[in-house]
C-alpha cells in the first residue's frame, strides 16, 4: 500500500453518518474509495455536487460530474449538482461538518499552508480558505516530510497562510495527531514506526500520551 493510499484509508475513517464531508483535491478526495460500510456519509465537492460515492469504472465516468481535482465522480440516488454560488453559500453559511484538505505545511497553532510556494505557479487558492474558516472541523492529510524528507510539521509555517489556527486533526502516513490549545498531541502511529521516529520527522513539538495507538486502516 502507497502512501496516498494508506492515508486515505485512514482519513475514512473518521466520516460518520450523517455527516457533510468536503474532500479537497489529491489525497483528500481518495478517500471517497474507502468508506467504511454502513456508514452513509454525504460528501460534498466544493466545484457543485453533493451526496457523491467512489471513482466510477473505467469507461463509466460522466465529463459532466468531477470532484475538487477535475477527477470523474459517481453520484448516490438522491445526489445533486448545481452552481458554484450555491455551493459556497453550503460552505459558507456552516453546513459542512468537515473538510478534509492538503496541505504544503503545518504548525504547532493549526495553521496551515495549502496554496502557494512563492516563484511557483498556481492556479489560485481554489476553495480552501473558505472551507478552513466555514467548515465545523478541519483535518489536513498529507505525506508527513517532503520529496527531500524535509519536515512538512514545523514550529512556524514558512509559506503564505491559507488561514491560521483552524486545523483539528493532522493525517499522516507515519501517524494521526491532533491539534489542542495546549499544542499538537500524538495520537496514533503507523504499523512498524515507533514514536521516536515520528519525532524525528517533525519539527514541531509534540506532546506525547501514555495511551498511543497504532494506526489501523
Amino acid at each position: 500500500m502507497d502512501k496516498r493510499e494508506f492515508i486515505a484509508r485512514r482519513v475514512a475513517k473518521e466520516f460518520k453518518s450523517g455527516m457533510v464531508v468536503n474532500l479537497g483535491f489529491g489525497i483528500p478526495t481518495l478517500s471517497s474509495n474507502y468508506i467504511p460500510k454502513g456508514i452513509n456519509v454525504i460528501l460534498e465537492t466544493e466545484n457543485g455536487g453533493l451526496s457523491f460515492g467512489s471513482a466510477p469504472k473505467k469507461g463509466q465516468s460522466d465529463p459532466d460530474l468531477g470532484n475538487a481535482g477535475g477527477e470523474p465522480i459517481t453520484m448516490l440516488p438522491g445526489g445533486s449538482t448545481f452552481d458554484l454560488a450555491t455551493s459556497f453559500g453550503i460552505i459558507r453559511g456552516g453546513h459542512v461538518d468537515m473538510t478534509v484538505l492538503g496541505a504544503l505545511e503545518l504548525d504547532q497553532e493549526g495553521n496551515i499552508a495549502n496554496w502557494k510556494i512563492p516563484g511557483a505557479f498556481v492556479p489560485g487558492m481554489g476553495g480552501a480558505m473558505d472551507l478552513l474558516v466555514g467548515a465545523k472541523k478541519v483535518i489536513a492529510a498529507l505525506t508527513h516530510t517532503d520529496k527531500k524528507g524535509n519536515p512538512k510539521i514545523l514550529k512556524k509555517c514558512t509559506l503564505p497562510l491559507s488561514a491560521s489556527k483552524v486545523v483539528n486533526t493532522i493525517i499522516t502516513e507515519m501517524a494521526v495527531i491532533d491539534v489542542t490549545k495546549d499544542g499538537l498531541v500524538l495520537k496514533e502511529v503507523a504499523p512498524g514506526l515507533t514514536v521516536d521516529d515520528v519525532i524525528k520527522a517533525t519539527e514541531a513539538d509534540l506532546i506525547i500520551p501514555d495511551d498511543i495507538r497504532q494506526i489501523a486502516v
